[in-house]
């Protein structure tokens, strides 16, 4: 009876310690499988136009891109997509505040057309890297490398337009340019991501 409890309980010992092995083998696995994604990330962040903006915009979705370049271009893409929103939403603002000359609004209110079209032509790319798996690989590729350009564009457009203006106030001009700015090297990231989505 009593060698029967020792075998008992050697085999409860052994299931802990092979319970906790196993665990440990777990944890171990997933933690080398979230640095070799974070690595993925930081990789391809190096050929981008601004690798430290691309890092910390994009390394909080390494988990979700799991080392994969079309995954990774299209949060690239999605990232942008909310920067141009988050700018057209300051420039409306902007338009909206008190003192705002005539010549300032007709400059913000172009300002605010490009902004739009630039938010259509990233989620068009958007739409082209999803459509990566079909037939016509060369042709969406082609088109998202095209709308995402489009978009930086757009972005240019809003600030030459007020720069063209001549007599918009400073401190909107400089408002407007710093969310410009980071629409611009959003997309910029984005489209270095999709030229080297296959290197």
């Amino acid at each position: 009876m009593a060698s029967s409890c020792k075998i008992l309980i050697l085999l409860q010992l052994f299931s802990i310690v092979l319970f906790f092995s196993q665990t440990h083998l777990l944890v171990t696995a997933a933690k080398d499988s979230g640095q070799a994604n974070t690595n993925f990330v930081k990789t391809k962040c190096k050929i981008t136009t601004y690798p430290s903006l691309c890092l910390k915009t994009l390394i909080p979705y390494a988990s979700s891109v799991k080392a994969n370049s079309t995954k990774l271009c299209k949060e690239a893409l999605n990232v942008a997509t909310k920067g141009a929103r988050d700018a057209s939403t300051i420039v409306l603002n902007l338009k909206k505040q008190k003192g705002i000359t005539r010549s300032e609004a007709a400059a913000i209110k172009d300002c605010i057309e490009d902004v739009k079209d630039a938010v259509y032509e990233l989620k068009r790319a958007v739409d082209a890297i999803g459509h990566l798996g079909d037939k016509d690989k060369a042709f969406q590729l082609a088109n998202a490398k095209t709308y995402a350009s489009a978009a930086i564009t757009d972005a240019d457009s809003c600030t030459d337009g007020l720069t063209d203006q001549g007599k918009v106030n400073p401190k909107v001009m400089d408002a407007i340019n710093r969310s410009m700015a980071v629409v611009i090297k959003l997309s910029s990231n984005a489209l270095s991501l999709i030229n080297h989505i296959y290197k």
